[in-house]
């Protein structure tokens, strides 16, 4: 993730692969349930990516894992990945805007989405990771205002009138 903090319309107009994860971990879709959380907890990943003949079809995410696996009581070391896997699994070009990327995220209510492109993977974004680099970006912000650096930053609910009663005396 190489994003400078600027500020938050540059960042939203940032191309997704600026922030992507390139960490990503790729199984078979006859792999298990328990061989992919060890990598998940290993790498500290939030989902595998699941494939079948050279081709990613599906992602499990940790949640994947505890509601459709360990809250039904099934054996980790049993339960194929392809059997709990969600599919198709959305993708962005690594060129889609972060800001165009948020809205496909949410209008398909998902948290975490692949950039590839032609056929090549090129890493996962988790909506913590942009909300993270927004946070930073407001925080960098707010850092450079009270260091003494000139920044412009106008809340129209903040502003209040006041009437010079100074004058009218």
């Amino acid at each position: 993730m190489s994003y400078v903090p600027g500020n938050i319309t540059s960042l939203l107009s940032s191309p997704i692969e600026h922030i992507l994860n390139a960490n990503v971990i790729i199984l078979g879709s006859d792999s298990l349930a328990d061989e992919a959380i060890k990598l998940m907890k290993e790498r500290n990943a939030r989902s595998v990516l699941v494939s079948h003949n050279g081709e990613v079809i599906g992602i499990v995410s940790k949640t994947d894992i505890l509601f459709k696996v360990m809250s039904q009581d099934r054996n980790l070391s049993k339960v194929k990945l392809r059997e709990i896997m969600n599919s198709p699994i959305l993708a962005v070009d690594p060129k889609t805007t972060i800001k165009e990327t948020l809205s496909i995220m949410d209008k398909h209510i998902v948290r975490q989405i692949l950039v590839s492109s032609s056929g090549t993977i090129f890493g996962m974004v988790a909506r913590d990771d942009i909300f993270e680099k927004i946070q930073m970006t407001t925080i960098s912000t707010a850092d450079t205002a009270l260091s003494g650096t000139p920044v412009c930053i106008i809340n129209p609910k903040a502003i209040v009138y006041m009437k010079d009663i100074s004058a009218a005396k």
